[in-house]
């Protein structure tokens, strides 16, 4: 079995995502490996779409460098896993801690010490709701819901940053501590910087909480924008 000197983490990502790998390639440190497999994944992004994933998590982690250890594990649907709950360790079948987007967000609104959220998705308002009521369910008051109205996440990722950025404004509350951007297909990691400053708050998105998270549970200081990675749990 290989044993190296570096970090390598698997990463899940559904088989239509556009987005993840290149906000990988930015968000990984040096002296870390990510491997990457594909999920199936049918299109649009309904709650039966969604859960569909989670029969199919163990066969593609095993297909992640077989025999090779891994410092963690990620799965890249912010929706799926908000539909799926906490078990996805055991749908991966045990073999490294797994990280999800909307696990990592709540992570990451704990370490911002951030209790109250506004939401923004490019999702049908359905799909959004999945993902507001699983941060409600773990304590996080949502104060807005807002949703971009699409279906499928290849039109998401197609998303230019005129748009998002007009949406993300358009998003926040006045009672929000932050503002989350969910969907691990929209391109928007390039704009926290200019939205936290255009907000005066913490702008989280799902590719960015994800990788922190799994870089923060491994205890290796990540690099990336926004108030998050200025940020640890240890």
């Amino acid at each position: 079995m290989l044993h190296d000197n570096l970090n390598r983490f698997g990463l899940v990502a559904l088989a239509t995502d556009l987005t993840i790998e290149g906000d990988a390639a930015t968000l990984m440190p040096p002296g870390t490996r990510l491997h990457v497999t594909r999920i199936a994944f049918d299109n649009p992004t309904t709650e039966d779409n969604l859960r569909a994933t989670g029969p199919r998590l163990r066969d593609a982690v095993d297909l992640l460098v077989p025999g090779v250890p891994l410092s963690g594990i990620g799965f890249g649907c912010t929706s799926a896993a908000a539909v799926l709950g906490d078990g996805m360790d055991a749908l991966a079948g045990g073999r490294a801690p797994v990280t999800t987007p909307a696990g990592a967000a709540l992570l990451a609104f704990a370490a911002l010490g951030v209790t109250r959220v506004a939401l923004m998705t490019p999702y049908l308002a359905a799909t959004t709701d999945l993902v507001g009521d699983h941060f409600a369910a773990h304590g996080v008051d949502v104060v807005r819901r807002s949703s971009m109205g699409h279906a499928d996440d290849r039109d998401m990722a197609m998303l230019n940053p005129t748009e998002i950025t007009e949406m993300a404004l358009a998003s926040d509350h006045p009672d929000a501590q932050a503002l989350f951007m969910s969907c691990t297909a929209l391109p928007a990691l390039g704009l926290i910087d200019t939205l936290e400053g255009l907000l005066g708050k913490p702008v989280v998105t799902a590719n960015q909480a994800l990788f922190w998270a799994m870089l923060d549970r491994a205890r290796i200081p990540g690099r990336g924008p926004g108030a998050l990675f200025h940020t640890r749990s240890w």
